[in-house]
């Protein structure tokens, strides 16, 4: 049974603690940094019957001028997992075990300034790019843990780099409470206030035999 699940009280939070977790992990351990600014969008209970969030938009400023969304949800199937860098010189698109690279024949800042006549976009060949090594997800990360506590090996993610992701997540919830943009990192007695006045009034789920919320992974 899963009386606990998808409420204040027993989860304390929805898609964005139990479905997408490893994608904010992976949305600033890929990226370098941290944004310094989100505002996000938070619907509760929007798709579900359920307390908590199941459908979040979030725009991210960067310190050193870069924009970013996240986007993540529990109502959609099969399901989405993409992941989209653009910069001057191209795009990088990680989907389905594939990589591609769309690249600019010349950087858009130059393009932009110097094209003659009406601007068009310049040349932009797609390649796919090779992807090497093995990727073992939960058991490899599992098999990391255990080689670095016998010594073999170093930790791929150290406890510490958790609370970036979950940095992002409480910031997002706290945007999507207040309705307004949230600097990081985010004030966290603020968030804990804000999370209390939900669990006051949150209540276990019935359950039944064939426990089921519904969650879709996004």
């Amino acid at each position: 049974t899963g009386e606990w699940r998808a409420t204040w009280i027993g989860e304390g939070g929805g898609v964005l603690y139990n479905q997408a977790p490893h994608q904010l992990d992976l949305f600033q351990w890929i990226v370098g940094m941290m944004p310094t600014k989100v505002h996000a969008f938070c619907h509760f209970g929007k798709w579900h019957d359920i307390e908590v969030e199941d459908d979040v938009t979030c725009y991210c400023e960067y310190p050193n001028g870069a924009t970013g969304v996240f986007i993540t949800t529990t109502a959609d199937a099969p399901g989405t997992n993409r992941f989209e860098v653009t910069g001057t010189r191209g795009t990088l698109i990680f989907e389905n075990n594939k990589l591609y690279y769309t690249a600019l024949e010349v950087d858009e800042r130059e393009h932009c300034y110097t094209a003659k006549g009406m601007v068009a976009p310049p040349k932009r060949p797609t390649v796919k790019v090779p992807i090497y090594g093995e990727n073992r997800q939960h058991a490899g990360i599992c098999t990391n843990v255990a080689a670095a506590i016998l010594g073999l090996e170093e930790l791929y993610a150290p406890a510490s780099d958790g609370i970036c992701g979950v940095e992002l997540a409480n910031s997002m919830l706290l945007s999507g409470w207040l309705g307004e943009d949230v600097t990081i990192p985010s004030d966290g007695k603020k968030f804990y206030e804000e999370l209390k006045k939900r669990i006051a009034t949150s209540k276990p789920r019935e359950s039944a035999d064939n426990d089921s919320i519904g969650f879709i992974k996004a």
